[in-house]
């Protein structure tokens, strides 16, 4: 047979066996309606069980406990080690422009390509001060600093930011995500980070108990 002759009678065998399965064999058993639970009764009916046996209430009572703790005491900050081996370097703010800066007429302000250094029309007035809210000497030292007067930020890569706020009755800040010392590549903790001129003087420090 030839190869024309095989393609011939294949699509013949495949026609037929698409015409028998299209053909109408009759019932073969009893036929029902499809009955499927209306998906929102299934919800609602499984929320009002949750509540009256008291599961709904538990849970969101759990819900609220995990966001409390999480804004009471944040995951600490990755990647940081206390102070081994001090020291210093500094840090440029200055940003180049990639786009013109237009104001309300369109006029360029600021061309593209231009470099822009924050600390020329603002100043740091304070101190950042990083510690870890966990050692106790870090936090009494910062305590000690605050209480004389000085101009401090604190900022903390671990504890309870909302306790120390309480017992300081000033902002506390948490470096949430590593933003600041990412940013200002810092790896050691504590850390007092100032003004020096047009950049920011970053050192990282065994104790804060004198601060550079």
């Amino acid at each position: 047979m030839r190869c024309s002759d095989r393609l011939a009678v294949a699509a013949l065998v495949v026609l037929a066996a698409i015409r028998v399965a299209a053909e109408d064999l009759g019932t073969i058993g009893p036929v029902y309606p499809i009955a499927e639970p209306n998906l929102l009764q299934v919800i609602q009916a499984n929320l009002a069980k949750a509540q009256a046996d008291g599961r709904l209430k538990r849970l969101q009572e759990d819900a609220t406990r995990r966001v409390r703790a999480h804004i009471e005491t944040p995951p600490a900050v990755p990647g940081l080690a206390p102070t081994r081996t001090p020291r210093h370097f500094h840090w440029d703010p200055s940003i180049a422009i990639t786009a013109p800066v237009l104001d309300a007429e369109g006029n360029t302000v600021i061309a593209a390509g231009t470099q822009v250094n924050p600390l020329k029309t603002v100043s740091l007035s304070k101190r950042l001060v990083f510690l870890d809210g966990r050692e106790t000497a870090q936090v009494r030292a910062v305590e000690s600093h605050l209480k004389r007067g000085e101009k401090l930020l604190p900022i903390l890569t671990g504890g309870s930011p909302t306790q120390l706020a309480r017992r300081w009755r000033r902002l506390v800040f948490f470096d949430q995500g590593a933003h600041l010392t990412g940013r200002f590549g810092i790896t050691q903790i504590p850390a007092v980070v100032r003004q020096d001129g047009l950049r920011l003087r970053i050192d990282e420090v065994n104790t804060l108990e004198v601060l550079p």
